[in-house]
């Protein structure tokens, strides 16, 4: 296992420098400098680190197996943003504990935090995301679901937050739909606090994620709040609610998409071939955006199943287009021009 991202950085440091390489390392338990140097950003545009293809549309095993070589790929000089400085509430004592990586995925995560890739100045739209990779809340898989769809999206002019939630598998008591969901709403605050540092709008900053992490941005879209005036931390005064949400099969969509009519819109994807709950409960979902009001944009993809993400040796499948689709559908939302 090799060394994590080339620098990690804490929710009150210096703001991002421009984009200046493209070279790519390989990545392993992040570390913490006390004063870490300002970081450079690579030109986000480069061809995706390629995954080795499983079964069509789906996923590869769950990690039950013997531990694989690392695949995580980070480009060089990709900061990465600690959501709590002092460590996780109820996670204080485990926050230096080292993640584990075994092919794309990573586990026993005790020290929540984001991979910040930024678009080229010239190419930026102002529009945040934080993306948050699925895995079945036992693992998350940072490649196919997390790196390769940000690169994809910061060449598209949005800058993409990659989050490493807490995980409900491993012992320690942690719940997707409580340490899981404050996970993603603080990532939330972290990135609005920090707006003019990120180059977004305060105002267009979006909660998205696939299979289990899409669970994350549709509870975060349904529970959030507009922060606390008189919090002594300055990130828990700003609003955790998404202005918007991207919504990539996620599990549970019976359970966890209920719009309301101040919901924020939705863009949302699957395979015709994914599970019931999905490829049918998510066209389900639609029909209650519709219900609320809430403007709602849903994509089903034939011959497609399960964990498609953004593949680069699936490019010209139709399933792999969805980022494109989803800067279509921020610019008719009016978040884009």
């Amino acid at each position: 296992i090799l060394p994590e991202p080339s620098s990690t950085w804490s929710v009150g440091e210096a703001a991002l420098a421009p984009v200046l390489s493209a070279l790519a390392v390989v990545a392993q338990a992040p570390t913490t400098p006390a004063n870490p140097p300002p970081a450079t950003q690579p030109g986000v545009g480069a061809a995706p680190a390629t995954q080795p293809e499983t079964q069509p549309g789906r996923r590869g095993g769950r990690g039950g197996g013997a531990p694989q070589p690392s695949r995580v790929v980070v480009p060089s000089g990709i900061p990465t943003v600690v959501l709590w400085p002092n460590g996780a509430p109820g996670s204080e004592a485990r926050k230096d504990e080292p993640e584990r990586i075994s092919g794309e995925t990573v586990a026993n995560v005790h020290n929540p935090s984001f991979t910040v890739f930024l678009p080229a100045k010239e190419k930026a739209t102002g529009v945040g995301l934080i993306l948050a990779p699925g895995g079945g809340h036992n693992s998350l898989y940072v490649m196919h679901e997390g790196m390769n769809a940000a690169q994809v999206l910061a060449e598209k002019g949005i800058a993409t937050f990659v989050l490493k939630n807490r995980l409900q598998s491993g012992g320690a008591g942690y719940k997707f739909d409580v340490e899981g969901l404050a996970d993603m709403a603080r990532a939330i605050r972290v990135v609005r606090s920090r707006a003019a540092d990120f180059g977004v709008d305060p105002k267009k900053i979006g909660a998205g994620g696939f299979s289990a992490g899409g669970e994350l941005a549709a509870l975060v879209a349904d529970r959030n709040d507009p922060g606390k005036p008189d919090a002594a931390d300055p990130v828990e005064r700003v609003s955790s609610r998404p202005d918007f949400q991207v919504l990539i099969y996620p599990g549970k969509s019976r359970q966890v998409i209920h719009p309301t009519p101040t919901s924020p819109p939705a863009f949302m994807a699957a395979g015709f071939g994914d599970r019931e709950d999905i490829s049918v409960g998510l066209a389900e979902a639609y029909l209650r955006f519709k219900k609320a009001g809430v403007q709602a944009e849903l994509h089903m993809y034939a011959n497609t199943g399960h964990g498609f993400g953004i593949r680069p040796e699936r490019a010209g499948q139709s399933h792999q287009e969805w980022t494109t689709q989803l800067v279509s559908f921020l610019k008719q939302a009016g978040l884009t021009k």
